[in-house]
């Protein structure tokens, strides 16, 4: 596993900017008019905030990883935690071209794992009026269910 990762929903990006380079000491590795991202390496975590999430705070945590064999593991641990997977494929989601799959805890946490390939300079490739945050999975994942997650929506 390459890094660990957190998505934050935040209400003001300037402030939360400011507030988060402080916190580690220092500035984003990228910034956008409503998204920023922390690639830090002590600790190793893949830090991102948005205003573009539905709620505020925790959106989703994700394990970040470089090659396509260390995704195929993590999605092969998905599967054998015996709860809905999601793989959402390749996508163009937060600024980056990735491949993802995500799972929901028993308790409804969303995590995803995923391999980015290269950065993108829109938020997502999805243009549906409603889509504002990257693809957590909403109801077609149920956090607790054995079934695999049939794709049934685009990207968020």
């Amino acid at each position: 596993m390459k890094r660990m990762h957190l998505h934050v929903g935040v209400e003001n990006l300037d402030q939360s900017v400011r507030f988060y380079s402080a916190l580690f000491g220092t500035q984003p590795t990228r910034t956008k008019t409503d998204y920023a991202q922390w690639l830090l390496e002590e600790p190793r975590l893949n830090f991102a905030i948005s205003t573009r999430v539905g709620t505020k705070g925790v959106d989703h945590l994700g394990l970040q990883v470089d090659d396509p064999e260390e995704l195929a593991e993590l999605r092969e641990r998905f599967s054998q935690a015996d709860l809905a997977v999601y793989d959402e494929g390749e996508v163009v989601c937060c600024y980056s071209r990735s491949d993802k799959a995500w799972i929901k805890d028993p308790s409804g946490v969303a995590w995803e794992a995923y391999r980015t390939m290269e950065q993108a300079q829109v938020y997502s490739s999805v243009t549906e009026p409603k889509a504002e945050a990257c693809c957590v999975p909403g109801a077609h994942v149920q956090a607790g269910s054995k079934a695999t997650a049939a794709v049934t929506t685009g990207c968020c």
